[in-house]
């Protein structure tokens, strides 16, 4: 959206724009400055703000790179996130930027499998990213049709994959579906990598960037198979690709540690193999089209 005219307190873009100047100085920054804020979104109350500074998302993003998506400097990735979104920055700018990745850019005004499929086809994109309502209506269509010759890796992340999906995708592309799981205040959680055992439906297991546990009310470490909020470790030292805070809200902040942890709002089952099982929301966060 773009606002034309004057406005009381607002800068003028198409001004600043037109007086800039093209001689660019780079600023040297600290790794705890601040460097992008990304909005949540609620049911109640106003969207977050939620601060990353220039280590979080920077550095912390190459643990997506290399062993979620693994990517490397001869790979084409095609993510199918709306900009609007920090997973885009996560799979469309930072994590291939850190691996050397060419990124691959499709603009649609709307979501059309038959436009997807046709690209896969017809382009050499070797790592694919899309949320499981789009493999879902994927494999509706008659993947028979088509021949993905360059894809090689498929990763998803939004919601849990249904089991039936991951089987009918593989069965005909011959390609594991590997889940995800994160939020716009950290980077990937939870995932299942090359190499591991892929249990559908599962979230996999936690990142190397966390100490991932479930835990109970009080904050304490529960038993294999037992329900709990998901819990990541800040104590004694927080992670470096954790979120700095919610922008002018230390309430709300403060509000997500419990004890020795960060609290994701999300509820899970942990197995005795390691494995999270996604059961739900704990706060208001929706899930959207987007």
């Amino acid at each position: 959206m773009t606002v034309s005219g004057a406005r009381e307190g607002w800068l003028n873009f198409q001004a600043l724009y037109t007086t800039a100047n093209d001689k660019h100085t780079c600023i040297r920054t600290r790794s705890t400055d601040p460097m992008t804020i990304y909005f949540t979104s609620g049911t109640t109350g106003s969207p977050k703000m939620t601060e990353h500074n220039q280590c979080s998302y920077g550095l912390g993003l190459t643990v997506n790179g290399r062993y979620w998506l693994d990517l490397t400097p001869s790979d084409v990735f095609w993510n199918s996130t709306d900009t609007g979104w920090a997973k885009s920055a996560w799979s469309s700018v930072f994590a291939p930027w850190i691996q050397g990745s060419c990124v691959f850019a499709h603009y649609m005004p709307r979501f059309d499998p038959t436009v997807f499929l046709e690209t896969l086809t017809n382009y050499p994109v070797t790592t694919f990213c899309a949320p499981p309502t789009a493999y879902r209506m994927l494999v509706l269509c008659n993947l028979a049709n088509y021949k993905f010759k360059s894809l090689q890796h498929c990763v998803s992340a939004g919601e849990p994959m249904n089991p039936q999906v991951f089987e009918q995708w593989k069965a005909s592309t011959g390609l594991d579906i590997y889940e995800g799981y994160g939020q716009t205040e950290t980077v990937l959680i939870c995932g299942t990598f090359k190499g591991m055992k892929i249990k559908p439906g599962s979230m996999g297991k936690a990142s190397p960037a966390y100490d991932v546990q479930v835990i109970d009310a009080d904050g304490n470490i529960l038993p294999p198979d037992q329900e709990g909020d998901i819990g990541i470790r800040i104590a004694p030292q927080k992670p470096f690709s954790l979120f700095s805070h919610y922008t002018g809200d230390p309430v709300k902040t403060a509000s997500t540690q419990r004890g020795d942890f960060y609290l994701t709002g999300d509820r899970a089952i942990k197995d005795k193999e390691g494995y999270f099982w996604f059961v739900g929301r704990s706060d208001d966060v929706i899930l959207s089209s987007g």
